[in-house]
């Protein structure tokens, strides 16, 4: 049941940030939890006397602020609260990100194999366009949710010694450690974008939802480099976090025209 507070048409707040207010404190005033249902829009509009568009900005920006979860056909629930991670400004990997604090991470492997480098591998790696490399695409799952869709490039003589690896279970930079290959440099990016229809399917949530874009190429020690990747976060269930100082590593705003 929903907090006996209602919206008040005299204030200078926003109804639809009224019933936001609402709802929140609903949610934390009966103790739900990720996953408890909320109420429908209908009932929302007959409960407070607002209309269908208010309603939908109120849930629109709590979804937005990743405290609810609409289902489309199902309902409205409670979120799951988003995991901060580190992943754009180190060089760790969503394994050991997520082991660090305590999760789990399953990978199923969707493909794995040899083939040519297209010219936009070939430029991230360095090496001549056609030349064998090997393509590792991982449907990530963090403690039974899928989390991300990623594929890495690597050259040859690295992406071969992963070939045959069971990698379901397995940090693909600790398995590359163990072979002498280790990440000691590099450059990510993070952008915003939406799901395809693929990758809707595959992550599980709508075609069109927010999605956050993941760039690398990581270096070794000599400064080759030795894997280029694109991951797609599922923007409902990730944030990136960053660690800030006077001399922290630079970045950069980078305008597109």
């Amino acid at each position: 049941m929903m907090t006996t507070g209602g919206i008040d048409r005299l204030s200078a707040t926003p109804m639809y940030d009224q019933l936001r207010q609402l709802i929140i404190d609903h949610i934390e005033q009966d103790g739900l939890h990720p996953g408890d249902p909320l109420p429908g829009e209908h009932r929302l509009c007959e409960q407070y006397g607002i209309s269908r568009t208010v309603v939908r900005q109120a849930l629109a920006q709590l979804e937005h602020e990743g405290l609810v979860e609409r289902v489309k056909g199902k309902g409205t629930f409670v979120a799951r609260p988003r995991t901060s991670e580190s992943l754009v400004h180190t060089l760790v990997g969503l394994y050991d990100e997520v082991a660090s604090r305590g999760g789990h991470v399953h990978s199923d492997i969707l493909r794995h194999e040899t083939i040519e480098a297209d010219a936009e591998v070939a430029a991230a790696l360095e090496v001549e366009e056609g030349s064998p490399i090997v393509v590792l695409t991982r449907l990530r799952h963090v403690d039974g949710d899928a989390w991300s869709l990623s594929t890495t490039w690597m050259p040859e003589a690295v992406g071969a010694v992963t070939l045959g690896e069971d990698l379901h279970e397995t940090s693909l930079y600790r398995l590359l450690e163990e072979h002498g290959i280790v990440a000691t440099s590099g450059v990510r990016s993070a952008e915003a974008t939406v799901a395809t229809h693929e990758q809707a399917q595959l992550l599980g949530v709508s075609a069109g939802s927010a999605l956050l874009r993941l760039r690398s190429v990581s270096r070794d020690a000599s400064g080759t480099p030795i894997e280029f990747f694109i991951a797609h976060h599922r923007g409902d269930r990730s944030r990136f976090e960053f660690q800030l100082g006077p001399e922290a590593s630079r970045g950069s705003l980078v305008r597109i025209p």
